[in-house]
């Protein structure tokens, strides 16, 4: 780790409020392995609270202004609200807290080479395949990655070398906070309307963060959005990605048959690297695999480290995640909660060989839903049936005035069901030999999946 005029230059003993998170645990980790003092803090016992006290740092159970006891700065968690009393008794002692994408900013910058994985849709699949990428090529990198990881049994890394790998959000602009040398920018879609207001304010957001970068800029040369946004971008090199075959990396040779996985010649520049038969399904993994490779091979690592490491990789926890085969009844669980997301999920999940495909969809926010309500439609017209939950509110109030109702007219064979318990019972009665039950949405019904699971497992 290097770096200057850096606040982890001037303070050793941090505290984290909401230590258990997903963000926040991975950069706890890397900060006890480079010495730092750290105390956290956290609601309610997760495996991921476990796992930071089996490094050894302290972990409150509740908030309370005395856990902060004699740290240097607080880190807090996007969802901490301001009146956290941790958070108070920080600002009385005129301790610095910072929110979590600034502390991500800080410790990336201690890192000659950050890398990080920006983009509407495939962030965490993206970031996880490049990861397992520089592993098998033995680059030793450090990683934070918004899901778990089989490879590491986790999401996030300690390595002994100067890279390090991260996803990068856009949503709130928390992606500006870093300066990264390697930038991979996947796509720009319609989302998070709600702050940005209008698309050319995404890509406005996306264009600072590409001036942000040093070194090298790895974008989808077939999305227009992205293209634009880098325009007038001088510093970094530019290598590009993508389906057609103008682009530096590119596939050729794709098998011909309607499969679910694809298989296919991965090119550079006209240079056949190797034959890679991904593991995962879809079209949008073949894009984030490209991506991978393209930004994995940029920075040094062999072309057999990145046909290997791809052809092996079997995906990301809540990523289409199968979670067993009941009574002939496939149960599977996707993070999938955007129009795009839902279409490249559900495409795939039609062409898999299954009899009928019951997709269980719980909308995120009021905003999303109903911004996008007819493209929401048109990708949930793809399964046989589909079960809606109500909206989950997150962080919003329905000033809209939406429902899930408003969802369901715009399609046949759907229902709305208030509860995961009714859902569960309903695809259960319903679902035959041969189905595949999807739970989908990026709010936790994956808890519904895992009802599912209990309930078939308690039939024996």
């Amino acid at each position: 780790m290097n770096g200057s005029n850096n606040l982890l230059d001037q303070v050793k003993k941090l505290h984290f409020v909401g230590i258990g998170g997903s963000g926040m645990c991975p950069m706890a980790e890397i900060l006890h392995h480079n010495g730092y003092q750290l105390t956290g803090s956290d609601r309610s016992e997760s495996d991921t609270l476990e796992r930071v006290r089996a490094l050894g740092i302290p972990v409150f159970l509740g908030h309370d202004g005395s856990n902060i006891g004699d740290a240097q700065a607080v880190v807090y968690t996007a969802a901490c609200k301001s009146d956290n009393p941790e958070l108070v008794a920080a600002r009385e002692k005129g301790i610095p807290t910072l929110e979590r994408s600034v502390m991500l900013g800080m410790l990336t910058e201690k890192f000659k080479t950050p890398i990080a994985v920006s983009g509407t849709h495939g962030k965490t699949t993206t970031t996880a395949m490049l990861t397992q990428i520089l592993l098998t090529a033995e680059m030793d990198p450090s990683a934070i990655i918004g899901g778990k990881l089989p490879l590491l049994g986790g999401n996030s890394r300690v390595g002994k070398s100067d890279l390090i790998v991260c996803e990068a959000c856009e949503y709130v602009d928390t992606f500006l906070q870093l300066h990264p040398a390697v930038s991979v920018l996947l796509n720009i879609d319609a989302d998070h309307l709600d702050y940005f207001k209008t698309v050319e304010n995404i890509v406005k957001s996306f264009h600072q963060f590409a001036a942000q970068t040093s070194s090298l800029l790895v974008i989808n040369g077939d999305d227009p959005r992205v293209r634009e946004s880098v325009k007038g971008v001088t510093g970094p090199k530019l290598v590009t990605f993508g389906l057609d075959k103008n682009n530096d990396y590119y596939p050729a040779g794709l098998n011909e048959e309607d499969t679910a996985c694809e298989d296919f010649d991965l090119m550079h520049k006209g240079e056949l690297l190797g034959r890679i038969n991904l593991a995962v399904p879809g079209k949008h993994n073949l894009l984030n695999a490209l991506a991978a490779a393209a930004a994995a091979h940029s920075v040094g690592a062999k072309k057999e480290a990145v046909c290997s490491a791809l052809e092996q990789f079997t995906g990301v926890h809540r990523r289409f995640e199968v979670l067993g085969k009941f009574r002939g009844v496939t149960v599977a669980d996707d993070f999938a909660h955007h129009p795009t997301e839902l279409t490249a999920v559900l495409s795939s999940a039609v062409r898999m060989g299954y009899r009928e495909v019951w997709a269980v969809f719980q909308p995120h926010t009021y905003s999303r839903t109903y911004n996008l309500l007819e493209d929401f439609a048109k990708a949930l017209s793809i399964p046989h049936h589909v079960v809606l939950t109500p909206i989950l509110a997150v962080r919003e109030t329905n000033t809209y005035g939406v429902k899930s109702e408003d969802l369901k007219e715009k399609l046949s064979n759907s229902l709305v069901l208030d509860t995961f318990e009714e859902i569960a019972d309903y695809v259960m009665e319903n679902a035959r030999e041969g189905d595949l039950i999807l739970t989908l949405g990026g709010g936790d019904i994956y808890k519904c999946a895992n009802r599912i699971v209990e309930k078939y497992h308690a039939l024996g």
